[in-house]
């Protein structure tokens, strides 16, 4: 059988090989694979239209809030029986990274789908699959006549993969999103390539740091006393002898994840001006993801003395300090993850409870004290976001469908909580 490459863009179901047609949900994801959405130039416009299309399509009002210049965060609201209670936000994010083309079966953005169902793109897992889920799970509870007391809330926010300055971290300051009366949030999770599915409760703290390193200038014939490489090589050392112990620890116990431990990478390195001169100063930045059981305040004192034993005048600056460790309860005694569980339950699922190794725009939910579970339901996948030969299933995106079909009932239904009525 052929890869499947052509067929309509809407959800008019194009044929396969093997004249089977193709599900209409099938379709409309591989549609929006094909928006090019892709940083260092997303184009929203054209997710703006396709969401605009959506919105008429379900019969749900769409609201535009540009949060900073060119940076759009679209709401479609399906409005619940008791809209005075506290909602549920579905939160997607539509920006994808960017690909290296020759590492791809097929083109990123073709979203080819092979003899066995696997749908290849850029943003397959990262998170086009989950926003056409939430669609068509309201989709289908829609055309069923089903209403619920609490009122559904969908957002597509722009910039979660660079940070989400500019989308979520902007948008929760703003007094539309208070407008929202969220009570609980659903955002991205990662697949699982066994049989369970991986629930998320909380991150670890992205700090993106850059050390830089003054020293003595000279020639470069000379043993120049104090130069800035001796201090680099100093902090270096320091940063990913760190970084060996903690790998130590994750590859040691059965107990840990990557998110229970703290990871150090270092990503770019700056300095000087031609073979034969001493600069007077270098620097180096590393990629640090912190888990929450670790106590920030000793953390960046670890670092002031790594830079106080590598020399005199080293400084530090943080491109990105997130310090917020706030994680959501999944406790029985918690009517939203009992809700959440138990659905999942029902349908037979295994869930594996993790902090998240990296970060999502759910960080910025919790930070404000709201509870939000990071969760794609993609089992029996490889973890490929960010990958070359990015894919998913259309089996396993198609029964994601249902398990928000049967997610959404029971999160709606919770009863009044205190303070709500």
């Amino acid at each position: 059988m052929l890869p499947d490459q052509d067929g309509p863009s809407g959800g008019g179901g194009p044929q396969d090989g093997g004249g089977v047609k193709e599900d209409p949900a099938v379709s409309l994801f591989r549609e929006y694979i094909r928006l090019k959405t892709v940083h260092p130039e997303p184009d929203y416009d054209a997710a703006l239209k396709f969401l605009a299309r959506i919105s008429e399509e379900l019969g749900l009002p769409m609201k535009k809030i540009e949060v900073c210049p060119g940076r759009v965060v679209t709401i479609m609201t399906w409005t619940g029986t008791n809209p005075s209670l506290k909602s549920v936000l579905l939160n997607s994010h539509t920006d994808v990274v960017p690909v290296y083309q020759e590492h791809w079966k097929y083109d990123a953005f073709a979203a080819v789908k092979d003899a066995e169902g696997n749908i290849y793109g850029r943003g397959t897992q990262d998170m086009k699959c989950v926003t056409i889920q939430y669609i068509e799970a309201v989709r289908r509870l829609k055309a069923a006549g089903k209403r619920f007391p609490r009122t559904i809330h969908l957002t597509f926010v722009p910039d979660e993969e660079v940070g989400g300055h500019k989308g979520m971290e902007s948008f929760i300051n703003h007094p539309e999103f208070k407008k929202l009366n969220v009570g609980f949030a659903l955002d991205e999770g990662l697949a699982n390539p066994t049989e369970a599915f991986t629930v998320f409760y909380g991150e670890r703290n992205p700090w993106w740091i850059t050390v830089r390193c003054p020293g003595s200038p000279g020639h470069g014939s000379r043993f120049v006393e104090n130069t800035a490489a001796e201090k680099l090589r100093r902090i270096i050392n320091s940063f990913l002898d760190f970084r060996e112990r903690e790998k130590q620890r994750l590859d040691t116990s059965e107990c840990f994840t990557l998110g229970d431990v703290t990871t150090v990478n270092m990503t770019m390195v700056n300095g000087g001006v031609a073979y034969n001169v001493i600069p007077a100063e270098m620097d180096v930045s590393f990629d640090m993801r912190i888990p929450p059981t670790v106590n920030l305040q000793e953390f960046e004192e670890q670092i002031k003395a790594w830079c106080a034993e590598a020399g005199e005048g080293i400084t530090y600056e943080f491109a990105q300090k997130f310090m917020h460790q706030n994680t959501t309860s999944t406790e029985d005694s918690d009517p939203w993850w009992k809700a959440f569980s138990s659905t999942c339950k029902a349908l037979n699922m295994t869930l594996e409870k993790e902090i998240f190794p990296a970060a999502t725009d759910s960080r910025f939910i919790r930070a404000v004290g709201l509870p939000a579970i990071g969760f794609s339901p993609m089992n029996r996948t490889p973890i490929l976001l960010h990958d070359h030969n990015e894919f998913l299933n259309e089996e396993v995106f198609l029964r994601g469908i249902t398990v928000y079909e049967r997610l959404l009932p029971a999160l709606t239904a919770i009863p009044a909580q205190s303070g709500e009525e």
